[in-house]
């Protein structure tokens, strides 16, 4: 029998897009004459998932979890398909909560090298492969971020509207048993159900990007000057809608959607107070379907 090459595996695996194992199984059945393993993927319908690559994906899911052993590391991913059937069905979830495992586990820096990590014994890019062929639709992974809390915290997970918002927000706090506290829990899915509604730009004032603070005070000196009055006053219109500005674009500034008569980090401090510990959210991260 001939000898099965790491080589013949990777070529066979690029011309029909099946996973790596089936490929190697494939080849072996097929002593090594690459046609016949062909032949053997497409006998048992192996080679049809790199047929579906080239179809659109414009519907998914953007998933989220939080490390079984560790609640301060988490990811929100997002997994695409061609339905919105398909990404309502329990077998799409399951092959989303393995990806977004996946990259909480693994930690990797771009899709590409999430792809090529393993996870549970198995390469990603293969298992995405799998999941194409069983479910039928073409899918990918195309976004994702994982947040990792330094010190005592966790993060609370909140997914809205079936998978078409995701969301993490990482809390620090200094009693551990906060973490499981049920008006913890509740607070974090509060806060988390705001930033699904209002997406906002960051955590406070000072985490505001510069960027994106230049640019939005450029435009409001612009409104300013066309009304004609003093430069003095001007600069005291601009900066009046860049306070507006961070009353709606930054979480712990914003009126809170449940009770616009206070602040979300009125509203943390009060449930902090409440439970008796320190609370802080100190991060979050938020991706909705196609964005």
């Amino acid at each position: 029998m001939a000898e099965i090459t790491a080589k013949m595996v990777k070529e066979l695996r690029e011309a029909t897009g099946a996973g790596m194992m089936e490929c190697k199984k494939a080849l072996t059945e097929a002593e090594g004459v690459f046609e016949k393993a062909v032949d053997v993927l497409r006998t048992h319908g192996l080679a049809k998932a790199a047929k579906k690559a080239g179809r659109a994906t414009n519907e998914g899911r953007v998933n989220v979890a939080v490390c079984k052993n560790d609640a301060r590391k988490g990811a929100v991913v997002e997994i695409n398909c061609e339905t919105d059937f398909v990404a309502l069905t329990d077998k799409f979830q399951d092959y989303c909560d393995t990806f977004t495992r996946a990259v909480v586990h693994n930690d990797p820096a771009t899709v590409d090298e999430l792809l090529e990590s393993e996870y549970e014994g198995e390469k990603i890019g293969d298992t995405l492969t799998e999941a194409i062929h069983i479910i039928g639709e073409n899918m990918q992974i195309s976004n994702f971020k994982r947040l990792e809390i330094e010190g005592t915290g966790a993060l609370v997970p909140y997914i809205h509207m079936n998978g078409r918002i995701g969301v993490l927000v990482g809390f620090t706090f200094g009693n551990e048993a906060t973490a499981t506290d049920e008006r913890f829990l509740a607070m974090g899915k509060d806060v988390a159900m705001q930033i699904a509604a209002t997406n906002p730009v960051s955590l406070d004032k000072d985490s505001v990007p510069e960027g994106i603070r230049e640019h939005e005070f450029e435009i409001y000196k612009a409104q300013a000057a066309e009304s004609g009055k003093p430069e003095n006053i001007q600069e005291k219109i601009a900066t009046g809608r860049m306070e507006k500005f961070y009353k709606e674009n930054c979480l712990v500034e914003q009126d809170f959607v449940k009770d616009p008569d206070t602040t979300v980090g009125a509203y943390i401090a009060k449930c902090a107070k409440e439970i008796g510990d320190d609370i802080k959210v100190v991060s979050f991260a938020r991706i909705e379907l196609g964005e």
